[in-house]
């Protein structure tokens, strides 16, 4: 018994996942860029020491001295919120990429291969899934220590199952496309498929929820830092700025809204970023 004939059309793969101009994702990006600009160039441009303490200067309003004012111990706003982007960047960026490493092949190889392979792995995330993000990474935290890098760790463990389900869905889906099976057709090998066809043709979904967990890891990287579990004082962070403004916000609201305003618009660039790869894989990746 002869193979099936295939069709030319049958041995071209979807277009990769391409990105294209899109406005949500320029002013997203835009932001983006600007803030890792300054977050690099922050011992350059900040003007003061940001862990330098200056007891005449308590609580003091926005000046030109003090663009931002100071905190409760006189230390420059503005200096800290520089600082503190580094870290808040570098946590968010370091836990997805993390999340990317361990979530896409395990999801990649749950979708291709299906069956029982599947069925161990999925449920494997699955128990994950199911504890709250927030409580999660509290309780590695509280195993392994407080600082950046069990928080960078703490945070890719909550979020890889879910950069994990996305590619599996998205794997199984073009698993079924012609031109996988024109390929296995051809005696292309199993591993060979997945990875030169299966997984260029999946990342695009993983992309967009990755930019969207990027605004989410930040967030929770400040609810730790606020809770005392993430970032360790005297270093600056967005959360533990929020945090020591708290008792002086009447007095001092700057000290506490322009840590929050940097998590919001920080947050907004990455939620632009997602919405617009999300629209972008919508239409078929046209324009």
């Amino acid at each position: 018994m002869t193979a099936p004939a295939i069709t030319p059309a049958e041995l071209v793969a979807p277009r990769p996942f391409v990105l294209r101009a899109d406005r949500r994702v320029i002013v997203g990006v835009s932001i983006l860029g600007l803030l890792v600009v300054v977050a690099l160039l922050a011992p350059w441009i900040a003007p003061h020491d940001p862990e330098s303490i200056d007891s005449a200067r308590l609580l003091v309003g926005p000046t030109l001295r003090h663009p931002f004012g100071t905190d409760a111990l006189g230390r420059d706003v503005l200096s800290r919120l520089l600082y503190a982007f580094r870290i808040s960047l570098l946590v968010s960026a370091g836990s997805i990429a993390i999340a990317a490493a361990v979530g896409i092949p395990i999801g990649l190889l749950s979708g291709y291969a299906g069956g029982g392979v599947d069925l161990v792995l999925m449920r494997t995330v699955e128990l994950i899934l199911v504890l709250p993000a927030l409580l999660l990474a509290i309780s590695l935290i509280a195993v392994f220590g407080t600082g950046t890098s069990i928080t960078v760790i703490a945070i890719a463990v909550i979020f890889f199952p879910i950069l994990a389900r996305v590619m599996r869905s998205s794997a199984q889906v073009v698993s079924t496309l012609p031109f996988v099976d024109a390929s296995r057709a051809r005696g292309m090998g199993g591993t060979r498929i997945a990875v030169r066809h299966v997984l260029p043709n999946s990342i695009g979904p993983v992309v967009v929820q990755a930019a969207v967990l990027m605004g989410f890891s930040m967030q929770i990287e400040a609810a730790l830092s606020f809770l005392g579990l993430g970032t360790q004082p005297p270093t600056p962070s967005l959360g533990g700025m929020l945090y020591e403004g708290r008792d002086t916000l009447v007095r001092a609201p700057w000290a506490e809204i322009f840590p929050g305003v940097a998590i919001a618009i920080t947050v907004i660039a990455f939620n632009l970023v997602g919405d617009g790869l999300r629209r972008h894989i919508a239409r078929g990746g046209d324009g």
